[in-house]
C-alpha cells in the first residue's frame, strides 16, 4: 500500500493510484521476485526534515530525502521522507520541473530500498541513469 502523507506543506498534485502503479513497475522491472508492501511517502518543509535528519542520522544539515528501511525478505516497505523545499530549490538549480525533480527523488527513495547506494562517483552515475530512466516510466 502506497500512503502520501503531508507535514507543514501543501498537498501535492501527484496521485497515489498513479504512484503505486509507478513504484510497481520499477520493481517488476528491477527485480520481479519482490514486491511492494507499505511504502509511506511523508511530504514535509525543511525544518521538520532536518530535524529528522539530526535525530535520527545525526547530521545537522539541510536533506531532500530520508529513506527509513523497514523491508522484510522480499516485501520492500518503508517511510520516505521528503522536502518539498529542497525539491523546489534544486529544480530551480537543475532547471527542470518541480514535479519531474519529485519524482527523481521518490524513485531515488526507492532505489535505496532495492540496494543501490550512491557514495562513490561509480554509485552516483549508476543511480542518476536509474532515476533517468524510471521518471519515463510514469505518465
Amino acid at each position: 500500500m502506497i500512503l502520501l502523507e503531508y507535514i507543514d506543506t501543501n498537498e501535492l498534485t501527484i496521485q497515489k493510484k498513479d504512484v503505486a502503479l509507478w513504484l510497481k513497475n520499477v520493481l517488476l522491472k528491477e527485480d520481479p521476485k519482490k514486491k511492494l508492501g507499505d511504502i509511506t511517502y511523508v511530504f514535509c518543509n525543511d525544518k521538520y526534515l532536518k530535524e529528522k535528519n539530526k535525530t535520527f542520522l545525526n547530521h545537522n544539515c539541510l536533506t531532500d530525502i530520508i529513506t527509513f528501511d523497514y523491508s522484510e525478505k522480499n516485501i520492500i516497505s518503508a517511510d520516505i521522507f521528503i522536502s518539498v523545499d529542497r525539491v523546489l530549490d534544486n529544480s530551480k538549480i537543475y532547471k527542470v520541473e518541480f514535479l519531474c525533480e519529485l519524482k527523481r527523488v521518490m524513485i531515488h527513495g526507492l532505489l535505496h530500498l532495492l540496494g543501490y547506494n550512491d557514495k562513490s562517483t561509480k554509485e552516483k552515475q549508476e543511480m542518476r541513469k536509474k532515476e533517468d530512466l524510471y521518471i519515463a516510466f510514469f505518465s
